[in-house]
Parts: structure tokens; sequence; C-alpha cells
């Protein structure tokens, strides 16, 4: 990576990434900046191989901790808002949930390139920065990854600095956090002089404009960086997350299909039983050696415990013209305890033969996974059900589960009555894979690559004292060509591969059919420009075809299968970067369409969480030395909250403003208002009746700054 392309590791505090329009301002910048100046990262640690964006036949972003920072993000989801070809969807209050291209996923989330695969909500205090590949590509990731990937990059402590940042913010809602971000690389330690120590750490109180809400989040990542020799280098983390919330999953939608307005304040829940809970330990080990000047090797360890505990009520069914004043709450309580040790290793090689340049990455992964999960149903005493009716009021006669339903009996629920299901999983996958990248000349690159997984699984069905095994093995390729006219453009065409076994995400069950299906297939076709002005701005746009195969039991003969086909295209753009040394913009466009299928073909149904249009655009303009302003905007078309398209989320803009004062060299305050406008809106919904209602104006002040 040339100096041009540095980024500026461990700031997560302001962005200081944009230019200064003095050279003095310039060098006082540098002081605080850890390393390098510069806003825009062009590799992707994901990728395992040293390509610059331009040569990857893919569409991608990447945001950097500046990024994270000048836009004031606190959340995955804040990021999705501003990023082209992807959506949130609500994840019923308690995750992390990213439609990708049409695709709704809770497991393709990844960390330093492993798989993170827990349903929470991740935090972004420790972050270097944010990946987000769009499209199936199994080569690099394993199963899943059917829309795309998000990965996380941590921060690694840094040899030969020593620094500590800190970050205060406090909102108008009555939320706050705290993050600290100290490295401090010794003169002489018991490991040597060429050692360094990095701790990352926050505590975040957690309120916003829903009753009843709250929570509290705390994260500390001590990490450490041991140069062992002169061409080998060692990482060690350890992470521990403890996170608490209050669990809102919205209001119904009406008559008309749409979220009824006239409930926008009243929250369906109980305010002392929806809440959610997650403690994590994770261990992260990463050595690198050189083997030669050409050869690097890279060995990979982790090791996750993973406690995730939620309960929660939630509107199950309104009839608006039958009785308008009444719903129906259903609810579970549901327990995961995951352990995943993942252990890999890849070799990223260089050579020439003959006229041609390669760059091969060959690799293999193993992956054991325990998962315990347990659901038990709401279980009133009055309907002998997990459904009960209420009056529509602020607050629902709900508390503790007990209160009174709609018809003014005394009601109280059970949630160990009703057992749901409860499973025991294991998982051993073994994966091994290789690719080339090939420099057939100064403007024709072409890639070809393979992976071959390995998916075992066995569940435990509990009550049922029954074991089912399954075990797939799937090849997966992967094939690009990039054209480069000019150094700085690229033409890419590119088909790629991912597939998803019939146990899900979350291990949910191979019962029944599920034992003899085998995966479903996600195929990728894209064909993008991607064109870099200069060394700070550039620009991207892809068409693409996302294809599922899905092998279905026959409806005439339960002895074969049917295979059902169905696919979503659309296209994306992004600029991002300086226009100038003092404007920074991200602005990006997607639109999307596609059609759901059936065994008798096509249905005439859109797919649900598909908005065909989406913009977002944010300015931050430096107006003095010291002095600078933001202005954001994202909107998001309408879409169907469900698959049979009789419920609607509407489209909506919402506007954010910014603003930040450089009192010193060394401090930085920063006003961040969301919703300018006040608009009211629904951005995104988990089922018919759960359409979560979008916050009103809202600012938070936050002071940054380096000891």
């Amino acid at each position: 990576m040339n100096a041009t392309t540095r980024i500026a590791l461990g700031i997560l505090l302001v962005p200081w990434a944009t230019p200064l329009p003095s050279h003095a301002a310039q060098e006082q910048l540098e002081e605080i900046v850890v390393v390098g100046k510069y806003l825009y990262n062009d590799q992707v640690n994901a990728l395992r191989t040293p390509t610059p964006i331009i040569d990857v036949p893919q569409s991608l972003s990447i945001i950097t901790a500046e990024q994270i920072a000048m836009q004031g993000f606190a959340s995955v989801a804040d990021i999705i808002d501003y990023t082209p070809g992807v959506s949130n969807s609500q994840g019923e209050g308690h995750r992390d949930a990213i439609v990708f291209r049409g695709v709704r996923s809770t497991a393709d989330f990844f960390i330093d390139g492993v798989r993170d695969d827990v349903q929470y909500y991740r935090p972004l205090y420790n972050l270097e920065q944010v990946e987000i590949l769009r499209g199936p590509n199994a080569l690099l990731f394993g199963r899943g990854g059917t829309g795309g990937i998000l990965n996380r990059v941590t921060k690694k402590a840094v040899i030969g600095e020593d620094f500590t940042n800190y970050r205060i913010d406090a909102g108008t809602f009555g939320d706050y956090s705290l993050q600290i971000d100290s490295n401090s690389s010794p003169d002489s330690s018991s490991f040597g002089r060429n050692s360094a120590f990095r701790l990352n750490a926050f505590y975040e109180s957690l309120e916003n404009h829903r009753d009843f809400y709250h929570g509290e989040r705390l994260g500390v990542n001590p990490v450490a960086k041991f140069e062992l020799g002169p061409d080998t280098t060692l990482d060690l983390s350890y992470e521990y997350i403890d996170h608490e919330r209050f669990i809102d999953r919205g209001i119904p939608t009406g008559a008309d299909g749409r979220p009824v307005e006239r409930f926008r304040d009243i929250v369906f829940a109980d305010p002392q039983l929806n809440t959610t809970s997650i403690r994590a330990h994770l261990l992260r080990g990463g050595l690198q050696h050189d083997l030669a000047a050409n050869l690097k090797a890279n060995l990979n360890a982790f090791l996750g415990d993973y406690d995730k505990f939620y309960q929660n009520f939630y509107v199950s069914g309104y009839d608006q013209l039958a009785r308008p004043n009444q719903v129906t709450l259903d609810g579970y309580v549901d327990k995961t305890r995951r352990e995943n040790l993942i252990l890999s290793g890849n070799l990223v090689g260089e050579f020439a033969a003959g006229d041609t340049r390669h760059t091969i990455v060959t690799g293999a992964e193993y992956i054991d996974t325990a998962s315990d999960q347990d659901r038990f149903n709401s279980f009133w005493n009055t309907t002998s059900d997990d459904n009960e009716t209420f009056a529509v009021s602020r607050p629902l006669d709900l508390l503790s589960g007990s209160g009174s339903n709609a018809s003014g009996m005394a009601t109280s629920n059970s949630f160990t009555a009703d057992l749901n299901d409860d499973t025991r999983v294991g998982i051993q996958v073994f994966s091994a894979y290789i690719q080339d990248e090939i420099e057939i000349s100064d403007r024709l690159d072409v890639i070809v690559g393979a992976r071959f997984d390995s998916f075992a699984i066995d569940v435990l069905n509990v009550p049922a004292g029954e074991t089912r095994t399954r075990e797939d093995r799937e090849i997966s390729p992967r094939f690009g060509v990039i054209f480069k006219p000019r150094e700085e453009i690229s033409l890419y065409a590119s088909h790629s591969e991912s597939f998803l076994p019939r146990s899900g995400e979350q291990f949910a069950n191979i019962n029944g059919s599920n034992n003899q299906l085998d995966p479903n297939v996600f195929t990728n076709l894209e064909a993008g420009l991607k064109w870099d002005f200069g060394e700070e701005l550039s620009f991207t746009a892809a068409v693409f075809e996302i294809g599922k195969s899905s092998p279905q039991v026959a409806d005439n003969d339960p002895s074969t299968l049917d295979v059902i086909d169905s696919q979503i295209t659309g296209f994306e753009a992004q600029l991002q970067g300086l226009v100038s040394e003092s404007w920074f913009v991200s602005a990006g466009y997607s639109h999307l369409d596609g059609e759901q299928v059936n065994r008798s073909g096509a249905t005439g149904l859109r797919p649900r969480e598909l908005p065909e249009n989406m913009l977002s655009l944010f300015n931050d303009f430096r107006l003095s030395e010291r002095f600078g302003l933001g202005i954001g905007l994202t909107y998001q078309g309408e879409s169907f909250i469900n698959n049979g398209n009789s419920a609607i989320l509407p489209s909506y803009t919402r506007i954010d403003l910014s603003a930040w004062y450089d009192v010193s060299e060394r401090l930085r305050l920063q006003v961040h208002v969301d919703n300018l406008a006040d608009t009211l809106y629904f951005p995104h919904s988990h089922s018919t009746h759960q359409a979560s209602v979008g916050a009103p104006l809202n600012a938070r002040l936050s002071i940054t700054g380096r000891i």
C-alpha cells in the first residue's frame, strides 16, 4: 500500500481526515492522526490479497472510522442508510438485520474476515473501517453471503506510537456514551522493543423517542502487537461485550396496508418483559509471516462464546375495520448459547510466468460450532393460547406479563408453559479455496478461483428425542475480467456463487423435508465501472442480476424435487471522496427490481423489503480553518413489508445536519442533528404489523480530542 492510500488507524473520534486549507493547519492535523492523513482506504481487508478497489470485480463500499465520526454514525444501521444497494430490516428489535440487494440477512457479518453469525447489535467503538461487499461470493466467505457481507475491521496496536483519544456524546433523548482509545508502545518490555498495546473501550446509555425504551452497552477490547522478527508479526485481541436493551417491534398496519399513524406514539409491548441481552467473549489471534519477498503466510484463530437472551410481545393481528381499537399480541422467549471455534490460514504469493503476473491466494478454514437454543411461546391463561387481544391505549394494560384483555378480564402470561423448540446443534465445516489474479497485460486482468465446502450438521430435537444429520458438499466458483483503458479507470464483469444450507442462517432445524433438500444456490452476474478521479475521489457503478435456485419437494411426487428459480436485478452507483480540499462528498443511488417465483412460475408479486429506488447524499464543507458544516439526505422508496404485498412501508426522505468546530488542535466540538424537518417516517419493518417508527428531530453533541 503506498503513502497515498494509507488509512488513519485508530481514529474513531473525529473526522480529522478532511484536509485543512493551510499547510500549517495540516501539520496540526497530523499531530492528532496516528498514521497517514487520507480519508479513503483503497484496499479491502476481507479480500485477503493486497488488491486495490479499482481492481476488484465486485461492487463494494468502505466506510472508514473517520467517515463514521464525520457523519455521526452510532450503529451499523446508520451506515447502511448511506450505502447504496443495501437497506435495513427491523431485526425484531434485538439484532442487526441487513437487506443486501433484496436478500435479508442476520448472519452475514464478519469481524476481521472471520464469521460473526450470532444475532446482536454490533458496536462501532473499536473499528478501523467497515467493508460492505455486495453480491454472493462464497470463495472467500463460504456459506451464506447470499446478497453480500459486512466485515468490520478492528483497530490494531501501533508500534512506535503513544496516544490517547477520547470521545463523549450526549443526545437530546437523554442518551450518552463515553469512548477511549489508548495506544502504548514502550521503549522496552519483556517482549522486546518491537511491541505495542492498545485499549479501546466504551460505555453507552441508551434512550430514544419511544416509551419505555432504555438500555446499556459496554465494550472492552485490549489488543497487542508483537514483531517477533523482521518477517513475523503477531496480533492478539480479547473483546468483552455486555449489552442490554428494550425491544420495540413497532406498530401495526391498517386497512390500507400502511402503518397506522395515529398509533405512532404507542409502544405495543410489555414495559418490563420486552428485553434482550447478550454477553460475549471474543478471542482473536493473527500471525503473519513473510516466507519470501513475494510469499506471505497468515494464520488466524478465533474463539467466540456468546450468551444471548430475548423475550418480547408484539402485534400479531389487527383488523382496523372490524376492531379499530383492539390489537392481538403474541410473544415468546428465546435463548441462544453458542461457541464458535474458527481456524484459518492462507498463503498469498506473487510471481511471473512468461508475460503474465499472478497473485495467488490459497487457504483453508475449519469451523466448529456448538449452538444450544430454545424458545417458549407466550401462553395466556384466558385463551390457553399464545395470542390475546388488548385494547389500544398508551400504555397498554400489560405489565410484567399481567393485565386486562380487550374484554376487561384479568389475564396473565407464562413463558414456561408452551415449548416451541429446544435444539442442540453441532456443526463442523471444512473449506479449501484457491484464487488466481492474473495480470495478462497492463490493461487486462482475469480472476479465477473456486472454493470447496463441507458443511456437516447434527441437530438434536430435545422434546422428540430425535437426532438428524446432514452433510452438504459444495464447490463455489468465481470468475472476473477487468479491463483498464486507463490506469484510473476499470471496466469489469464477474460471476460468483454462494449457497445456504437448509438449516438456515441460525441452524434452526433440518426436520421434515428439510433433511432431504439440497442447499439454496445463489449466483451473481455483474458488470461495472470504477473511476478514480485523482487520489481521493472515486466513482463506481454496477448492474447486476442475483439468481436463486431453490430445490423443493414436488407436490405430486414427494420422492422428487422441483427446482424453483427467481432473480433480482438492479443498478448501483456511488461517488465518494474529496472534491476539493474543503469539500467531502458521499453519494449513492440504487435501483432494484425483482419478482417472486413459485412452482407455477412468476407470481406478479414483488419480494418484500425491496425498495425500487434508494438515494443517499452527504456533503461536508470546511468553511474556515476551524469550522465546517455537513448536510445529509436519505431517500428510500416505497416497499412491501410482506411477501403477500398486502402491507406497505411508505417512502420517506430524511435530512440530517452537522457542524463542527476545532477549539484547538487537540479538541473538537461537533453537533449532529438528525431528521431536521421532523418527518414522520417508518424506516423498516419485520412483518405485517411490526413497522418501526423513525425518530423525530433530535440532536447529539460530541466532544472529541486527544490527550
